[in-house]
């Protein structure tokens, strides 16, 4: 009983009579989840190294079929042991080694089965989600065969002294030509608890600096048996699971979820450290999740190119995607991206005619769609064939036939389930006709990768084209790289679209023609590409990039991986600097950035270098060189980029 009471101050709670306490840990022991059911009520806890990062929150379910979120009463508790081993090429690491404590608290109301809460607790990650049973809710006696989710009453309860970093949820019908929401608001770093931005809360991932550690609050396994959830601030630092806003998709649809029963939620995910590396390195996305169907093929990946970044609209034509398909060849990189009104200002047949020419090159086309049949006025075409089965059905026929690689769907703008079953009904039948799928103007990937094979990413994130339109976004551009690998990135590969050379973006390279002018160096380029995890990477470079840059710079981009074997967080803050470290084969490429006025300077430890190394780097005036560099006897090397800067190395281990 001592032990309980414990416990029970630690949650800042009291015990009464019946009150129930069940503590799990990770594996290593250094991650603790503790749930409470006392006075009808189930709420939890979580400590990192016995400190608490979140307090006291409330969990439970309101349904069209009974308020579970009180009258409960925990019937039973079991615990065991989970192991596996999965591989994949698309995330940031190859191989991925699962070990966790599992946890089931089974729980009744009014004396019927309602809900299991199935929990994983890794060493820094905590999965849970709720397993909805059958119960009677007719006269008859008979039982329910469906729910609605009306509210869920999962909350995430930061301590005193937190700070956020976190997005704030666009309002569904808002933005340009009502596309909202569409994941694409900035980031505020170090930011107060209590605010809800204007009412519509925070996307996922959420990232929070506690008094006592890191931790990042997502969730997973949103298929279309689910929709995607946000986070409402209530007030302070009590942060709730929300459903998708009713303006969302044009109002079509509805908000609440509805699920068969038996059925489950998708998962909540918590990740814990007291460093920023257990964000960076977490697979908690994608621990949990099975593929939803098989691959049709084995799709390939790898780097590509786009015009509409630098030429905007006007560059989608026939001569300037020819000109960008020989650019790819020669580059070494295998797909280009077709931006929208290809349809208008190429034509299907010269299409067929380019894909032709394209292969011809070892290169092939992804094309651009707009998924939009009635929720949005985004103009872009082509139009009503991606929401429509047997539109989309014979389109995919058509670009199979003429080789098309994959396609790129975007204005998705809605978090409901009936816009999950969009994303998952163009997926399936993308995979039947061997096309792999990019999702613009989308939400968060939760777990996709995994789940369903020929995904590719989604942009989620305020991404490139802004650096097009405005030059306080390419001022922050050092700013929000700092941030991505960290929060958005951590979760979901990111189809930023971002790398280039040019110092304007637009096709003369200068001011005569609209186009934001860019701040960062060269060799910070050259770091996003491994920075930013996606793995088929269209790349901002324009054709002339050939004429005006040294070879070494070129080299680089012809080499760097899209895919990745391991990452490894060496040290970071957001919003100001980021060193970060993947490895590809035996090849390990280490970048550094800064975001801060004054010069980051730092002795890093890279042990993993152990031999042909290569160095970029920045001068204080943000000139770029290359050289090589023996390995040090202590493995430690100084570095020291200037503001908009990097530093990159490139060795053997």
């Amino acid at each position: 009983m001592r032990r309980k009471f414990l416990i029970a101050l630690a949650l800042g709670a009291s015990l009464s009579a019946g009150a129930q306490v069940n503590s799990v840990s990770s594996p290593d022991g250094r991650l603790t989840i503790n749930l409470l059911s006392s006075a009808g009520k189930a709420s939890y806890s979580v400590s990192y190294n016995g400190k608490p990062v979140l307090e006291n929150s409330q969990l439970g379910l309101i349904t069209d079929i009974g308020d579970f979120s009180e009258n409960l009463r925990q019937v039973d508790f079991m615990v065991d042991t989970v192991r596996s081993v999965y591989t994949s090429k698309v995330l940031k690491k190859s191989s991925i080694d699962v070990k966790a404590t599992r946890a089931i608290w089974k729980f009744e109301s009014n004396g019927c089965p309602v809900f299991d809460i199935e929990c994983m607790v890794e060493n820094n990650d905590i999965a849970f989600r709720y397993l909805m049973k059958r119960r009677p809710v007719r006269s008859d006696g008979d039982s329910s065969f469906c729910a609605i989710i009306k509210n869920d009453q999962t909350h995430f309860n930061m301590p005193s002294g937190t700070t956020t970093f976190l997005s704030p949820q666009m309002k569904g019908g808002a933005g340009w030509q009502r596309t909202a929401p569409s994941y694409e608001h900035p980031y505020y770093a170090d930011d107060q608890m209590g605010k809800n931005a204007d009412g519509a809360g925070f996307i996922f991932p959420c990232l929070f600096k506690t008094p006592n550690g890191w931790v990042m609050v997502s969730e997973t396994g949103v298929s279309s048996a689910y929709c995607a959830s946000r986070l409402i601030c209530e007030n302070g630092g009590k942060y709730k699971i929300e459903n998708p806003m009713e303006s969302d998709f044009n109002f079509v649809g509805s908000s609440a979820p509805g699920i068969p029963l038996p059925g489950a939620t998708p998962w909540r995910t918590i990740t814990v450290g007291d460093n920023l590396a257990p964000i960076a390195e977490t697979t908690i996305p994608w621990d949990f999740v099975e593929p939803l169907y098989q691959p049709s093929k084995e799709y390939d990946y790898g780097a590509g190119t786009w015009s509409w970044i630098i030429g905007m609209d006007e560059s989608v034509n026939y001569k300037e995607q020819i000109k960008y398909i020989d650019f790819t060849a020669k580059m070494g990189y295998k797909s280009v991206l077709v931006d929208n009104w290809w349809d208008k200002q190429i034509g299907r047949d010269s299409i067929e005619m380019l894909s032709k020419y394209a292969l011809g090159k070892g290169v092939s086309l992804f094309l651009w769609y707009n998924s939009n049949g009635y929720w949005n006025d985004a103009p872009q075409t082509p139009r009503n064939i991606m929401n429509n089965l047997i539109n989309r059905r014979k389109e995919m026929a058509w670009m199979k036939s003429i080789g098309i690689r994959g396609i790129k769907v975007d204005f998705m703008g809605s978090d409901k389930q009936q816009t999950i079953q969009l994303y998952e009904d163009i997926l399936a039948d993308a995979n039947e006709y061997g096309l792999e799928v990019i999702f613009h103007g989308a939400t968060l990937p939760r777990g996709w990768e995994r789940m369903y094979p020929n995904f590719i990413a989604n942009e989620a994130v305020l991404a490139s084209e802004n650096l097009h339109f405005s030059d306080d976004f390419c001022r922050q551009e050092s700013y929000n790289a700092t941030l991505h690998p960290l929060i958005r990135n951590s979760v979901a590969a990111m189809d930023y679209g971002g790398t280039t050379l040019n110092e304007y973006f637009n096709t003369t390279n200068d001011t005569t023609v609209w186009g934001g002018h860019r701040v960062t160096s060269d060799v910070f380029q050259m770091a996003v590409a491994v920075l930013f995890q996606c793995p088929l990477n269209h790349m901002a470079l324009y054709p002339d990039v050939t004429k005006d840059n040294e070879p070494w710079k070129l080299d680089f981009l012809k080499k760097v991986p899209t895919l990745w074997d391991d990452i490894k967080l060496i040290d970071a803050y957001p919003g100001k600097y980021l060193i970060l470290a993947r490895r590809h084969g035996h090849t390990w490429y280490v970048v550094a950035i800064n975001a801060q006025q004054e010069p980051l300077k730092r002795k890093i430890s890279l042990p993993m270098l152990g031999c042909d190394i290569t160095m970029y780097s920045d001068d204080m005036k943000l000139n770029g060189s290359m050289k090589t560099l023996k390995p040090s006897k202590d493995k430690t090397y100084q570095i020291n980029v200037p503001k908009n800067g990097a530093v990159i190395f490139v060795g053997k281990e």
